[in-house]
């Protein structure tokens, strides 16, 4: 993964004794790419909350269990440190990723597809929430919704689990 255009490089992570970065230096890198890179900045924007927050809604309307984020950067941040917890092996952490930028190419299609279909973007004001009105079957809200947050997330931790896979394994993440 190319590193992000800008003057100043994102801080190194530092490792427990062992191959595993240390929480603390995780949060820093992570904060460090919420200010500073464009992809994953985007996870502080009040459309990013608002996804967030109706996917939340969505899921306790549905009886899927949540945790109570503050907020889409909080579900982020810490998406990010589980992340590098859980797949403490070269192989598991690019499987991981892997899977993150699948899910992305799948939200994209499929938030493209609806968007067309329903010309959801002649207002590019409008958040996806209130373009989501638009939608003739909750079905479809809910898929469209979906697919936005997903794509939302998924760059934003492909972007920064990709920087870390190649801090770690000293090689560009390729799927």
């Amino acid at each position: 993964m190319a590193e992000p255009a800008q003057d100043i490089a994102p801080p190194k992570l530092t490792l427990d004794g062992g191959a595993t970065p240390t929480t603390a230096s995780l949060a820093d890198l992570v904060e460090w790419f919420i200010a500073n890179d464009e992809r994953v900045t985007r996870i502080r924007h009040p459309y990013a909350d608002e996804l967030f927050k109706w996917k939340q809604d969505d899921d306790t309307e549905n009886g899927v269990e949540t945790y109570p984020f503050e907020n889409a950067e909080a579900r982020f941040a810490i998406g990010v440190i589980q992340a590098v917890a859980e797949n403490k092996s070269e192989e598991e952490l690019k499987l991981w990723i892997t899977d993150i930028v699948e899910a992305l190419g799948r939200a994209r299609e499929t938030k493209t597809e609806l968007t067309t279909a329903y010309g959801l973007d002649a207002d590019a004001e409008s958040f996806a929430v209130e373009k989501a009105d638009k939608l003739l079957s909750k079905l479809e809200r809910r898929l469209y919704l979906s697919s936005c947050w997903l794509e939302l997330l998924c760059t934003a931790e492909a972007r920064v689990l990709g920087w870390i896979y190649q801090e770690l394994y000293g090689q560009p993440f390729t799927p």
